[in-house]
Parts: C-alpha cells; structure tokens; sequence
C-alpha cells in the first residue's frame, strides 16, 4: 500500500460575522469534501500544541515527524529550496529590503513591501551584497523582488534573535544571543556582527544615488534590511530512514522544496496558474502515477494566501475551488485499496485579526482499506471533531500512516540496531561458516 496525502496550506480558519458565525469553510459549498469524510475517519490536527501559531516550514517538519529542536530554520530551508549554495555551518536568515524612517535614534518601519521595479530592486540589494568583519563574510543572495537570503560563514552561530519587527510603525530590532545561548562567544560574535551589517546597510542605502532620486520623486526611500529566523544546515534522518517509505513532495515554492531536501524526499515543481481546482486536480493525478513512491504529499497554498488578504468570503470561494478537484479522487483515488487517502492543513490562517497565522485545529479525515469509518458526514474544523480519530498532534501522523499502510512495527521487537517504527525487513541474516 502507499499513501497520498493532501496538504490544504492554511485550511483552517476562525468564525467570521459575515459568515454567521462560520468559518470560510463550514460556509463553503463542498460536496466532495463532504463525501470523502463520510467514507473515512475523521478528527482534528495540530502539528505542535493547540493554540500555537505555526509557520507553514515547521509545521510541515514536525508533522512528518521530526523534532521542533531539530529545524534547521526557515532560512535554510528557503535557501536550498532556492538552489543557493548553503553549506553545513553557514548561517542563512531570511532577509528583506524595505523603507524605515529614523525617529531619534530608531528606525521605524514605514514600508514593509515597498513597491521596487525589478532593476532598481536588484541595485539596491546589490549595494549592500558583500559585508566582512570580525572573521565573518555575509553575502546578500537575492530570491526574488524585496526578498533574499542573508548568508553567513565564518565562527557563526544560528542563535540570534531577528531584527525585522514585520509590523509597520515598529521599530528595527537590535538583535542579540538567545538567552540558552547568551554566554556563548560565538552567538554574541554573530549579533554583533548583524546588528553592524544593518547599521552599514542603512548607511549605504540612505546614501545610495537611486534613493536619493526617489526622495526627490516623492516616494520613500528603500533604506534599510531586515532579517528573521536564523538557520544553519546540519544532518538528519532522511524521511525513508525515519518511516521505512520512499517520499515524494509535489508542490510550488521554494519553500517546501526545501523541506524535501532537506527530508530527502524527491521533490516535483509545480506551477499555480490562477485556476486552484485544475491546478490540484493535475497535481492529485501526478501522485496517483508516481507508483514507484509509498509516500506522496500534495500541496497546495492557495487557501493560505486567501486567508492573508483578510477576506472570508474570497477564502470561502478558493474553498470551493478547490473541493472541484476532490472529485477526481473520489473517482479515480478512493476506489484503489492500495492507496490510503489523507487530507488534512499544516495549519490555520485567519482571514480577520492581526495574527499572520492562527493556533486553532484542522480538520482531518483518512480513507483506506484499513480505516474504520465514523459517523461524520461533513468535512469542517467543528464536524470532524466528533470524528473517530479525536485529536491528532505531530507525529501521531506518521504513526497513523503507518498503521493503517500495515507497516506498523511491535514496540518492544528490536531487528535492527535503530530503533525504527515500521517493518522494515532489513535484519542481517546470522551467518553458519
């Protein structure tokens, strides 16, 4: 058997007034959706605590079952997804350019994603590219638009804070050691040096002839850099070797592509095209080919971005989009026994209040040969509480998988030297001379 699992980014949402009282998806009209919960078994998921806000990268790592204290950070995961040079002991943060306004002795954010064509933008950052001191080198590599990955090498360490306050009317953030690192030498080396950069950057960009003329023009000045969530690539258990399944990702954006590489799981590149049903609906038939794979995970981000507009009833309709392409799996998917069917988010994304991303549970349903089917004929983040499988946390996931793949291993059985969930048939046979 092998598993497709459908990854709703965003899914899970609050109850909304113009929705009396609903989420964007209690109100959305999905017939197919509604469907395959009255084929499985259903529940909710969080893949940390209940309550706790998640970005999508960590949410993705701890659910296929790996340890929050082990994520190498959103900046190398972004940087590999990239195709940048990252090397095991570089640091990599994500970094921004953006317009901030000195007031006293701060800079205040003004302009979080200031509107930059792509060849002043590309100035811009290469001015403040190349920055060495204290025996470290960063080099700005640009991602696309405002963005980029800061890279550090030299005696660096990841445990810094950031200094891009993301909230417009915030001031830049000095950064400094975190307090489990705070006596550590080389953190404190590395906060100095980024808090140097930023200072230097803010010089060199204030100075810069392209924003002087934009000052001149009546537009503000893209003055200064921002960083967050520091990273440094190290060695982990590849997902095959954690779960005894060879792994496919099929998605868009880098960001996730970095995660199967850093999982390595093989990774297909997809495109959004501005139609959510077509686009899933190609990818679900992608996974449904790749039968050299046991393990399959399909994303799509499109109901996150709706939810970042602050707009439930846009979200509401992506929804519905979406639920269009859940009739090729009813069809063509449920009927295979081989294959155990799972849909669930990384997490919930609000579409009203001030929080990027939300803390609530998401709904959860697996169909399969193998899975008991309950009573839930509704697919929403209150129906499929009532569900048979209650509340699904992290790596509860994989262990469900697992068990309804019928890969599940005998705790307490020991064939190998690694302790391993799954059976996995790689003994060593005793040898008779």
């Amino acid at each position: 058997m092998r598993c497709i699992l459908l990854l709703l980014d965003g899914l899970g949402d609050r109850s909304h007034s113009c929705l009396d009282g609903r989420t964007p998806l209690q109100a959305a009209h999905t017939p197919n959706l509604d469907r395959l919960a009255s084929l499985g078994m259903n529940g909710l998921f969080h893949a940390h605590l209940q309550g706790t806000a998640l970005p999508s990268e960590l949410a993705h790592f701890l659910m296929f079952g790996y340890r929050m204290e082990d994520f190498p950070g959103r900046g190398v995961v972004e940087a590999l997804g990239e195709g940048l040079d990252i090397r095991e002991n570089d640091v990599a943060l994500l970094a921004r350019i953006f317009s901030v306004e000195k007031r006293r002795q701060a800079l205040v954010l003004r302009h979080e994603n200031p509107a930059l064509d792509r060849q002043d933008c590309q100035i811009l950052q290469g001015a403040v590219r190349n920055f060495s001191r204290s025996g470290i080198d960063a080099v700005f590599l640009p991602t696309g638009g405002i963005g980029g990955i800061l890279r550090l090498r030299g005696k660096v360490s990841k445990g810094v804070t950031d200094s891009n306050p993301i909230i417009e009317g915030r001031p830049l953030m000095e950064v400094f050691p975190l307090r489990a690192m705070a006596d550590d030498a080389c953190a404190q080396n590395t906060a100095r040096f980024l808090n140097d950069y930023l200072r230097w950057s803010y010089r060199t960009l204030s100075e810069h002839p392209l924003n002087r003329q934009r000052i001149r023009e009546g537009l503000a000045a893209v003055n200064a850099v921002g960083t967050q969530r520091a990273g440094m690539l190290h060695s982990l258990p590849s997902f095959a070797d954690k779960w005894g399944l060879k792994g496919l990702l099929i998605a868009s954006g880098a960001v996730y592509h970095g995660i199967g590489q850093v999982l390595g799981m093989d990774t297909r590149g997809v495109r959004d095209t501005g139609d959510p049903g077509r686009d899933l609906q190609a990818r679900l038939a992608m996974a449904c080919q790749a039968r050299e794979f046991d393990f399959v995970h399909v994303h799509t981000k499109i109901a996150d971005q709706a939810g970042h507009t602050k707009n439930p009833l846009l979200k509401k309709r992506v929804i519905e989009s979406i639920d269009t392409a859940i009739a090729y799996v009813l069809e063509e998917i449920v009927p295979d026994d081989d294959i155990l069917f799972v849909v669930t988010a990384d997490h919930s994304t609000a579409s009203s209040g001030r929080m990027i991303h939300s803390g609530e549970t998401v709904p959860l349903v697996m169909v399969g040969q193998y899975v008991r089917r309950d009573d839930v004929e509704t697919f929403d983040e209150v129906s499929c509480a009532s569900g048979g499988l209650s509340l699904v946390r992290g790596t509860e996931l994989m262990y469900l998988i697992l068990n309804f793949l019928d890969r599940g291993k005998l705790w307490g059985l020991r064939d190998a030297p690694d302790e391993r969930p799954f059976a996995s048939g790689i003994s060593t046979p005793l040898r008779i001379d």
